[in-house]
Parts: structure tokens; sequence; C-alpha cells
């Protein structure tokens, strides 16, 4: 029998493209499409406007890595998210995000795409962060909306309306119709 070591954060950084350390595996996430890809950078803009504008807090762009401690899970890689914990230079940032999303790609829709994206977030609502998105560009309701105090309760917000991050960011909101534009 050959014995398999499990992969470490120290292996994470030698990957090149988005991935994420989960149960000693790396797992490889694969390129997004035109339309997850635009919903992702336009919550990203909006997000690093916020930043700007409130000098609290850093937004992050898909592909950035968040070293977390969890029993199951060394790191995160959202599509889009907020922080305000310390810089880190080049590695990756300590801890959750207070704000995450994760946009749907082509693959993530089924039983097995729903399970392993619930697991994320609870993972997400382990490590501290307080939101996050499920974007759906596919559903009447693109954007759902979980919190780490009610997991398990999303509110979901369709186009023309405007969704809301808060507890993590009370001040920032985001309208929709621009997960298309």
């Amino acid at each position: 029998m050959i014995a398999h070591s499990k992969a470490t954060i120290e292996d994470l950084y030698k990957i090149d493209g988005k991935a994420e350390l989960v149960e000693g595996t790396i797992v490889r996430e694969p390129p997004t499409g035109d339309g997850p890809g635009t919903a992702a950078g336009n919550i990203f803009l909006s997000l690093a406007i916020h930043a700007r504008n409130t000098g609290n807090g850093r937004a992050y762009a898909d592909n950035v890595g968040f070293r977390v401690d969890l029993p199951n899970r060394d790191a995160f890689s959202p599509d889009a998210a907020y922080y305000f914990g310390p810089r880190a230079g080049m590695k990756f940032l300590e801890g959750a995000p207070a704000f995450a999303a994760e946009v749907r790609s082509e693959g993530d829709y089924g039983a097995t795409a729903e399970a392993a994206m619930a697991a994320k977030r609870a993972d997400y609502f382990a490590a501290g962060t307080q939101v996050v998105w499920d974007v759906d560009l596919l559903s009447p309701a693109p954007v759902r909306k979980y919190t780490a105090e009610s997991p398990d309760r999303p509110r979901e917000y369709r186009r023309g309306e405007t969704a809301a991050a808060e507890p993590a960011l009370s001040d920032w909101r985001f309208e929709v119709n621009d997960l298309f534009i």
C-alpha cells in the first residue's frame, strides 16, 4: 500500500490557475464563461469603488486565496470578496473574507453541485465569513444572500432589485441588473 500525503498550503502556492485546498486535496476550478466572468467582475468593481470611497476594508477579485484553519478546509478562492484583515504581500490573506460571492458556472447545477455549494457555504461561515452570495444567472432570483445567522434561509434578489450584503457590509448595495452588463 502506498501512503499519500495530504496537500498543504505550500503545495497550493505552486498551482497554476484557480484552486482551493479541501480535505487535504487540491481542488482545481475550471475557467468560467462570459456571463459568470462578467457578473463576478462587476461585483468586484462595485466592491472596489466602495473600498476606495470608504477607506475601510478591501475588495478582491477572482483567484485570490484566503487561508483558513478548518478541519476540512485550508483555503478559499471566491469569485469576489471583501476583507477587513491585514495585507499579506505575495501570500494568501489570513482568515476568511467578511463577504464572499460565488458565481455559478455552467457545471454548477444538479444535486451534486448543490451539495458542494452548501458545504462550501457552511465552511465559509465556520471560518468567519458573515455573508455569502450564491449568484445564479439562470435563476429568476440571480442573487441569493446567505448569512451566518440564517445559513439555511437565503434572501433572494431579482432583476430590478438592489441586493445587500449586511451585516458584512452595511453601507454597500448592488443593483442586480448590473450582473448582466
